[in-house]
């Protein structure tokens, strides 16, 4: 009975290295950049964006993550793999976002598919 426990445990540990390890690495984040005074403006669709963790900055309630980023314009919407920008997406002259989430969504997925 001892051995089966043993090696129940071992596989129950490799399991869950491998949970932790796979989340840890090639995780893909959306930041979607703004500001207080131009909430009319925010690109409401990137909440439903897939396989990413979204993260919302308002650059008017604190500049050092803005100046850390070089975020000149709002909004911005920057996509990170493993804390590393991959892509940038910023709005027009009218404060406008011009890229799509479906054109986000495509390159959150070559990101992932990059993993494997």
């Amino acid at each position: 009975m001892k051995p089966i426990y043993k090696i129940w445990t071992a596989y129950i540990l490799l399991i869950v290295f491998m949970l932790i390890a796979g989340t840890s690495y090639g995780q893909v984040v959306a930041t979607h950049f703004n500001a207080s005074w131009n909430n009319h403006n925010k690109s409401d669709w990137v909440d439903s964006l897939v396989d990413c963790e979204i993260t919302y900055v308002d650059i008017s309630k604190g500049t050092k993550i803005q100046k850390k980023h070089k975020v000149t314009v709002v909004p911005t919407i920057i996509i990170f793999k493993d804390g590393e920008e991959m892509y940038r997406f910023e709005a027009d002259v009218s404060f406008k976002m011009i890229a799509t989430r479906e054109e986000l969504q495509k390159y959150i997925n070559e990101l992932i598919e990059d993993k494997y």
